[in-house]
């Protein structure tokens, strides 16, 4: 009797999950094939919030589609350019209103932020409007306001004007207190990814190339607020020194700030611009409202043609293919993602270019070797051109000299070209602290060569050494050929350095400074066409992959609410380290760069 109870409980929880995921496909489909074009009414103004990230590419939340049925469209890179062009022609939309706060988006990402406004500014003569709300603009936030004809903030709320910082963490003295030793070996001076675990204070080489980080990013803001102003980069740097008390009024006193105002009060003010009475309702439409206009309702140009140059999209660590769960990692770049993609551009007979977008602080040695390989490999058959994104450093550099043609931003984090490996000792932690003891039996002398239960031997450490020095080797001569400079010319660049964009163009480790449109002008250049069409990939996913993958999202979301920052990045990055399998060399950003 209890078997068959048990049968049909199992039968009966079956039937039920089937169900719900039946339900979940019916909600799925009806919500996707009930959605039509928005209709925009006339003297409409494009209204929309920007804060946290901008990433270059962002997918819509599965979790708000499937219950709202009207998901937001994120700000990124991608829909913030299309947007602004398809507002800049429409005839229904009479200006742009901006509310933002608190950006953080990769200085890289700020610059072609700035330039999609800068462009609609410049394209049309409809008005475009900043402002802000109880939380305040930051630096990153009015750096894209200066470009508006007016920029608001209510009384009462913050003003950043101050300057930038960039702080290291450092672990060591944990470690010490709970008993764990860190094996470290590396190639290049400038590879201070492991410093947080070894020492208590940065490198003068890590505080180098860290200020020089700071000083590009300082300087592009400078230049922006300057040129608001119609004053000097000197003068913008004396008001950043001044003591930031009461900042909203000295913001309006001295120009950066146009009117104090509610949005209320802005209404009418966007109102009477666009020859609307005092009365009439101020007719708004959302970003993701509007990110479903067609480019062709718009009144865009729309190409006809067959060819196409395909965009691939990478983003994150580079790590090895394995099975982190059953819906596959869907957290980094690995050799079968990129493959993948590859192969599904190439499969296309109308691609005659592929740009590749890298967004990555490095990884696996072995991943970013193969990746490399697959994008040399594909250059044969047409032109492959890198665009790197906010970094492409170390490994993200890698997988970059296998293209044609390499472009980098301006304030694009890149260089890197170095190796390390990550060991750690826990023997104290285990036997002396946690009180657990190992008894070990070999066969060979190399056999446990990464046990984490004792120290190493003189003998394995020189195999370490070895192994990571003969990485970086491999490193060098990828580059060497990528860039048609000899290997010694390569190190005079490497060690781990770390170089903005423009330096890495002034020493020849990138072609062009330009983003990613101007990598896909390049690309049809290379292939020798004039008119064609943008195909992006990865394609979308289907909706259970994404519905689990935002789920995965959400509670990372919800830990990093909890945890600052930089501990949550640098503590993820190194679970992916500690997760892969042993014997793995890194070719990995060295530390972090925040620059706020």
């Amino acid at each position: 009797m209890k078997f068959f109870k048990t049968f049909l409980a199992s039968v009966l929880g079956t039937f039920v999950a089937l169900f719900l995921v039946f339900l979940v496909f019916i909600i799925a489909l009806f919500s996707s094939s009930s959605e039509t074009e928005p209709y925009i009414r006339t003297n409409s103004v494009l209204k929309f919030d920007l804060m946290g990230d901008i990433p270059a590419r962002a997918s819509v939340d599965p979790f708000e589609e499937l219950i709202s049925g009207n998901a937001n469209v994120p700000v990124s890179l991608e829909t913030l350019k299309n947007n602004l062009e398809k507002a800049a022609v429409d005839d229904n939309i009479s200006a742009v209103w901006v509310n933002t706060n608190f950006v953080n988006a990769s200085w890289a990402n700020m610059q072609s932020a700035y330039k999609y406004f800068e462009n609609f500014k410049n394209s049309t003569d409809k008005p475009l409007y900043f402002s802000t709300d109880d939380i305040g603009f930051n630096e990153k936030s009015y750096y894209l306001a200066t470009l508006a004809d007016s920029v608001f903030s209510p009384p009462v709320t913050n003003f950043e004007f101050d300057g930038f910082v960039s702080q290291f963490t450092f672990y060591k003295p944990m470690l010490d207190k709970i008993g764990i030793e860190p094996e470290i070996f590396r190639v290049g001076k400038f590879k201070s990814a492991v410093e947080p675990y070894t020492s208590v204070e940065s490198s003068p080489e890590s505080r180098f190339q860290t200020r020089e980080l700071l000083d590009a990013a300082i300087t592009t803001y400078v230049s922006a607020v300057a040129k608001k102003l119609d004053t000097t980069s000197e003068e913008v740097n004396n008001m950043l020194n001044t003591p930031p008390v009461d900042r909203v009024n000295y913001a309006v006193e001295n120009g950066l700030l146009d009117a104090i105002a509610f949005d209320s009060e802005i209404e009418q003010v966007i109102k009477n611009r666009i020859g609307l009475d005092e009365d009439d309702e101020l007719k708004t439409v959302s970003y993701s409202r509007y990110s479903k206009v067609s480019d062709k309702s718009a009144g865009l140009e729309t190409s006809e043609a067959s060819e196409r140059i395909a965009v691939i999209y990478t983003s994150g660590m580079i790590l090895p293919d394995l099975p982190d769960s059953p819906f596959g990692n869907n957290q980094g770049i690995t050799p079968g993602s990129v493959q993948k993609q590859l192969d599904l551009a190439l499969d296309d007979d109308n691609t005659k270019a592929i740009v590749i977008h890298i967004n990555s602080p490095g990884g696996s040695a072995t991943s970013s070797d193969l990746i490399w390989h697959s994008i040399r490999e594909a250059s044969k058959k047409v032109p492959v051109i890198a665009s790197m994104g906010s970094v492409a450093a170390s490994g993200g550099y890698y997988m970059a000299m296998g293209a044609d043609t390499v472009l980098a931003a301006e304030n694009t984090i890149t260089g890197s070209i170095g190796i390390f490996r990550l060991m750690f000792n826990a023997e104290e932690l285990l036997n002396e602290n946690i009180g657990i003891m190992y008894e070990t039996l070999k066969t060979h002398e190399y056999a446990d060569l990464y046990d984490f239960t004792r120290p190493l031997t003189n003998a394995e450490r020189n195999v370490m050494q070895q192994d990571v020095e003969m990485g970086y080797e491999t490193f060098l001569n990828r580059v060497a050929e990528g860039r048609g400079m000899t290997r010694d010319e390569v190190h005079e660049h490497a060690q781990g350095r770390v170089f903005t964009g423009v330096d890495a163009h002034e020493v020849g480790l990138v072609d062009i400074l330009g983003d990613l449109d101007d990598a896909i002008a390049v690309a049809a250049e290379k292939a020798g066409i004039e008119d064609y069409q943008v195909e992006t990939y990865p394609k979308s996913e289907d909706f259970l992959t994404s519905l689990f993958g935002s789920a995965e999202m959400r509670v990372q979301a919800m830990l990093s609410s909890w945890i600052p920052s930089n501990l949550m990045e640098e503590s993820t990055s190194l679970r992916k380290i500690l997760e892969q399998p042993s014997g793995q060399n890194w070719m990995l950003l060295p530390g972090r760069f925040d620059i706020e």
